[in-house]
């Protein structure tokens, strides 16, 4: 008669728990992080009531789809969902490729085409933590007007990741230049607390809270003509600029950093502003802000 290894088994057995353990964990943060009922999140998932409870005390065990439906329906991102996979006792499905990797070549001509089109107006690819990660001629040239890049990165402590919404909100950096800066920094920064909190990750979050640190918000916003979108006004030197952006993304992604990259595009918002701009391509030269 063959005995079961008491050991062995015990270990196994160990493992399934503490596997079930952390997946109903994650399952639980998640929905409610996301601010979702059991029933919020069994609707959304198409699924019963009941089985997400279940799912969430561990009574029953998720397949890998159940898994991945319950994650889109929290939007949970893709890194993060690599995690919930792997609580789950499956392997990660979603790859993470540097920018500059070859799996990645098709990613990078799609955002040299998108920042080459978009010239004599600036344009960034920036990541999750708003780091330059790509910019366009003009984007270079913009900042040259108003001096040199690298003294302004050096002014707002350059750690050569070069953040854009450090270089915004920092007193040395664009701040100065920025005209309109009471009306304009309550939005800035609710846009960057919502992609922050939307992100669901810690460290997103740190950062946004060290920005946070470096503005005072206005208690009342000062009155301002109502218009479609709220321009951000520069003034360099002699030269003043009125600017607004579009943020885009990839709309379908399986690879984590794809996933996560942000493309800022901006546009003048008067004929000012629009021939300087198209004037600046020919006529300012320098190393640029991405240096």
């Amino acid at each position: 008669m063959i005995e079961l290894q008491p050991a062995a088994n015990s270990k196994m057995c160990g493992l399934m728990n503490t596997q079930q353990s952390e997946f109903t964990s994650s399952l639980r943060e998640w929905r409610r992080y996301r601010k979702m009922s059991q029933l919020d999140l069994a609707v959304a998932a198409d699924v019963s009531q009941r089985h997400v409870s279940w799912l969430e005390t561990g009574r029953s065990q998720p397949s890998r789809d159940m898994v991945l439906r319950l994650a889109d329906a929290m939007e949970v991102p893709l890194r993060d969902r690599n995690q919930i996979l792997n609580a789950a006792g499956f392997a990660a499905i979603y790859t993470e490729s540097g920018l500059d990797e070859p799996s990645m070549e098709s990613v990078r001509q799609v955002l040299n085409d998108i920042l080459s089109h978009h010239n004599p107006y600036p344009a960034f690819v920036l990541d999750r933590y708003w780091n330059i990660q790509m910019l366009n001629v003009s984007a270079e040239r913009l900042f040259a007007i108003a001096g040199d890049p690298q003294a302004l990165w050096d002014a707002v402590g350059d750690t050569g990741e070069r953040n854009i919404a450090l270089l915004t909100v920092h007193p040395n950096g664009l701040r100065q230049f920025i005209s309109n800066w009471d009306s304009i920094i309550g939005q800035f920064m609710r846009r960057l607390k919502n992609e922050a909190t939307d992100s669901g990750d810690a460290k997103v979050v740190q950062r946004y809270k060290q920005l946070e640190s470096m503005v005072d918000i206005p208690n009342t916003q000062p009155t301002v003509e109502l218009l479609p979108m709220m321009p951000l006004k520069f003034v360099l030197g002699e030269v003043s600029l009125s600017l607004c952006s579009v943020i885009s993304s990839f709309g379908t992604t399986q690879d984590i950093t794809a996933n996560e990259l942000r493309i800022e595009t901006f546009y003048p918002t008067d004929e000012i502003t629009r021939a300087v701009l198209t004037n600046s391509l020919d006529s300012v030269s320098g190393q640029g802000l991405g240096g």
